[in-house]
């Protein structure tokens, strides 16, 4: 073949080649552009939110990381299929646009120009909240994110709550004070001029809600304030006492300031890892009877923690020791949790305590000795299905609380742990929400609060033999 014809055949071939590669090219992008407007709303959104693993992280002090939100892109001719709109939430709250220094600028974030909240689409643009024990009060913080992304209608979550924009359209209106965060960070005196901040924020909070006509005008009834640490809004509690609470217990509150007709107790945010169901450990693989590693010289109902540590000490399948989350605190309560039968839930300073969390996610069956204690959620779930109530009077009694558990065998312990498996995901705070998590039931007792003033919780069955 002579060289003229064979150059110009290699040049064809070569242009034969490069014209199939840019026509598959074209055809993939063709394809790409088109084949998300033809996928119903309801189904894309359900692939996208199954594919996409949501957990939130804490490793000792660490601040909390927030997972990426499922963020979907909606086709344009689907604008009447939002993912949550008033018409399908279950409630409608109003939030006021406070300054930044009673929410978010506490976690030291700065507002740009005309700017209050911070972008709710990127977890990078969400200041992070604090680990160690700030995060067990951290509830202000998921029902503020909450609020914000309700009103961004790509982000996939529950339709149980939504933000709007009148006052006049709200079942509730939302206080966007982080109280715990500013009891934890800024209750200190500053030795100079002898005020701390948190009670100035406190004074500035009361200022600013009795000039809003809104509670002027319903005398704060229809007002929601987070004050989940036992000590926030210690000073201005009283006066703010109409409103409806977010608490962890009524321990330190009079009655006719908190109380279950208006309020809602929520779940501490645990700080141990949670354990998977695949991954929970049987029967046969938790060697401890009974496990409680915490302050043990505690006042008020507390003082039982003191009476149960002299009866258990020495009791060879009993871990009943004295700990904190300093170091590898928060390791330790987690692998201990994860190989005991039993976790001990105490009375201490309040009657509530973050270890019951705790245990619930690391499926160990909590054993609670805290007779004022109010849990959560406690009208729609049975505690005592994965639960032992213990009174205190007899628990302190020598050699009961060892041989109840003891008599506590494996079939009866196992179903136990089966539920809990069931119902831990009701204590776990994400953002996004998700359906039935505490940032969704939380907002569900409060819809229940709306047609009811009165909550009848399960009945407790406590073991007294």
């Amino acid at each position: 073949m002579p060289e003229k014809t064979l150059r110009s055949s290699r040049l064809l071939l070569s242009l034969t080649a490069f014209s199939m590669f840019f026509l598959i090219l074209s055809s993939f992008f063709l394809f790409h552009s088109v084949i998300n407007p033809l996928i119903p709303s309801s189904i894309y959104k359900q692939f996208v939110a199954d594919s996409v693993p949501i957990d939130n992280k804490l490793e000792g002090n660490d601040e909390l990381e927030l997972s990426k939100p499922v963020v979907v892109p909606l086709p344009l001719d689907l604008s009447g299929n939002e993912s949550c709109n008033r018409n399908k939430a279950l409630l409608r709250v109003y939030m006021y646009d406070m300054p930044p220094e009673f929410h978010f600028g506490l976690l030291d974030w700065k507002a740009g120009p005309n700017r209050i909240w911070p972008d709710v689409r990127e977890p990078k643009h969400i200041p992070r909240y604090p680990g160690g024990l700030n995060l067990q009060h951290s509830i202000e913080y998921w029902l503020t994110l909450d609020l914000l992304s309700s009103n961004v209608r790509e982000i996939v979550r529950p339709c149980s709550v939504i933000r709007v924009e009148n006052p006049s359209d709200a079942d509730f209106i939302f206080v966007p004070f982080f109280a715990s965060l500013s009891y934890n960070r800024h209750s200190k005196v500053v030795q100079k001029d002898k005020f701390t901040i948190n009670k100035i924020l406190q004074d500035q909070l009361v200022e600013y809600l009795m000039s809003r006509p809104e509670w002027i005008k319903s005398g704060g009834k229809d007002h929601i304030i987070v004050a989940h640490h036992p000590n926030s809004l210690l000073y201005v509690r009283t006066r703010l006492g109409s409103a409806r609470f977010v608490l962890a217990d009524f321990g330190r509150y009079a009655a006719n300031t908190a109380n279950l007709e208006k309020d809602v107790i929520a779940p501490y945010q645990h700080v141990v890892r949670s354990i998977s169901n695949n991954s929970s450990a049987p029967f046969e693989q938790r060697p401890t009877l009974a496990y409680f590693q915490g302050a043990i010289y505690r006042k008020d109902g507390g003082a039982i923690r003191q009476e149960l540590f002299y009866l258990l000490k020495d009791e060879k399948d009993v871990h009943f020791t004295f700990g904190s989350t300093q170091r590898s605190g928060v390791l330790q309560a987690s692998l201990g949790m994860g190989s005991s039968k039993f976790c001990l839930n105490i009375a201490g300073d309040t009657p509530s305590s973050n270890r019951l969390f705790d245990a619930i996610v690391s499926h160990c069956v909590p054993v609670i000795i805290s007779d004022n204690i109010e849990l959560p959620f406690e009208d729609v779930l049975n505690y005592s299905e994965f639960s032992v109530f213990v009174w205190e009077s007899y628990a302190v009694k020598p050699g009961f609380l060892v041989n109840l558990l003891r008599g506590i065998g494996k079939d009866e312990w196992t179903k136990m742990w089966e539920k809990l498996k069931e119902v831990a995901h009701h204590f776990e705070y994400r953002y996004p929400s998700q359906p039935g998590d505490a940032v969704d039931m939380i907002w569900q007792a409060f819809a229940r609060k709306k047609t009811s003033s009165k909550m009848n919780r399960k009945e407790r069955i406590y073991r007294t033999q």
